[in-house]
């Protein structure tokens, strides 16, 4: 399983310009998580602040009890090993094919034979799609290609935390679908912990367990997919139908007499040119059938189940529409919520296999003391941290 990333208070400038601060986090171990924001909003630079290329001025980012930010050199050493890291673009050298590529971090990192660091760089290259492309050059090769070539690379140290910068940045919709199901697939495969930075929403939608988004400098949210979907926070809502309606403008906050010029606009009957706005829960990815189902995401739903009444209405809600009937069961909850609220129109997902036959630690929801005995803030460690004053 992955590891678990604590991040608590870390602030982030470049001179007297203020990045993000007091951004408060827990990864779960082995779960997929993006990142959201508008761009300029720092979202890259708090990868690079995780392991330690950039260094915040406050507070801790913990990864198996080594705090990033205040460790020795040593300790930041062992501890990247952990990650394994996809740039933006690939970040290949251009003079290596894709095997040597690959091989890289083995060679530099390890004492393994050339037969044994053979085997694994061609076992990558193979769970990446890229079996037989492995005498091909960066720039023989298209965009989508070289991204997966940089995960591949990403992957040779068995990393238990892999780090995205926007792995769609410069691919068109099916490739992107593509990677998005790759990630996916790895995560079922191997169990990492998975952080992504992205602008895509359809990947937002359908790819993480767990969502947050960046925006004025701070953490306007991070939870359970579910409360972001379900959000009433202006700016989530903005950018996850991607409208101009919304505090977010074209290259800073709007003030509040441009948004009341622009809700009278729509009150008109004038269109903004965005899409048709979509709220609720959509399904999520699933692994490529032949593997196995997400350990993660069923411990994701495991934790989410014991705190669920901590969660807004909306997003109780949604959760309880999405499960299945096998799932409502296995939560003991069809007596407590009958049926979808009114007017719902979500699908369901349905599972590739049945649940598993055990008992679950704790059915339905938790009772309040022991929901207090949960780590961290209220609704668990991993629980909805609820909105920032930032996302106001």
């Amino acid at each position: 399983m992955g590891a678990e990333v604590v991040i608590e208070g870390l602030t982030k400038s470049f001179g007297r310009q203020t990045i993000w601060r007091d951004v408060t986090l827990t990864l779960p171990p082995g779960e997929v998580s993006v990142m959201l924001g508008p761009s300029g909003t720092g979202k890259s630079v708090f990868l690079k602040s995780m392991i330690g290329l950039l260094k915040p001025e406050r507070g801790k980012c913990v990864v198996n009890g080594v705090d990033i930010v205040r460790c020795s050199e040593h300790k930041m050493y062992e501890t990247r090993k952990l990650f394994g890291v996809l740039f933006q673009d690939g970040a290949l050298f251009g003079s290596m094919n894709l095997y040597d590529n690959v091989a890289f971090p083995l060679r530099e990192h390890t004492k393994k034979s050339e037969t044994e660091i053979r085997r694994i760089a061609l076992e990558k290259l193979e769970m990446t799609g890229l079996a037989g492309a492995e005498k091909k050059l960066p720039g023989e090769i298209s965009g989508g290609m070289r991204k997966r070539a940089g995960l591949a690379r990403a992957l040779v140290l068995d990393p238990e935390i892999i780090l995205c910068d926007e792995p769609d940045s410069g691919l068109d919709p099916v490739r992107t679908a593509y990677i998005s199901q790759l990630l996916v697939d790895l995560n079922a495969q191997i169990d990492a912990t998975i952080l992504i930075v992205t602008h895509n929403i359809n990947l937002a939608r359908t790819v993480p367990d767990n969502i947050g988004m960046l925006y004025r400098k701070e953490l306007v949210m991070f939870g359970p997919r579910e409360v972001l979907l379900t959000s009433d926070e202006p700016v989530v809502r903005q950018f996850l139908n991607g409208s101009r309606m919304g505090p977010i403008g074209m290259s800073e906050e709007k003030d509040q007499a441009q948004m009341a010029r622009e809700q009278a606009h729509a009150a008109a009957g004038h269109h903004d040119g965005s899409t048709e706005e979509v709220r609720g829960i959509v399904p999520q990815l699933k692994p490529t059938p032949g593997l196995p189902d997400r350990a993660g995401a069923r411990r994701r739903m495991d934790r989410v189940m014991r705190g669920l009444h901590t969660l807004p209405r909306a997003a109780q809600d949604g959760i309880i529409q999405s499960l299945s009937p096998e799932e409502q069961r296995y939560y003991n909850i069809g007596s407590r919520h009958q049926g979808p609220p009114q007017g719902a129109t979500n699908p369901q997902p349905q599972r590739s296999a049945p649940l598993p036959q055990r008992q679950p630690q704790h059915q339905g929801q938790l009772p309040a003391d022991q929901v207090a005995q949960l780590p961290g803030k209220p609704g668990g460690r991993y629980g909805y941290g609820g909105p920032r004053q930032g996302g106001q």
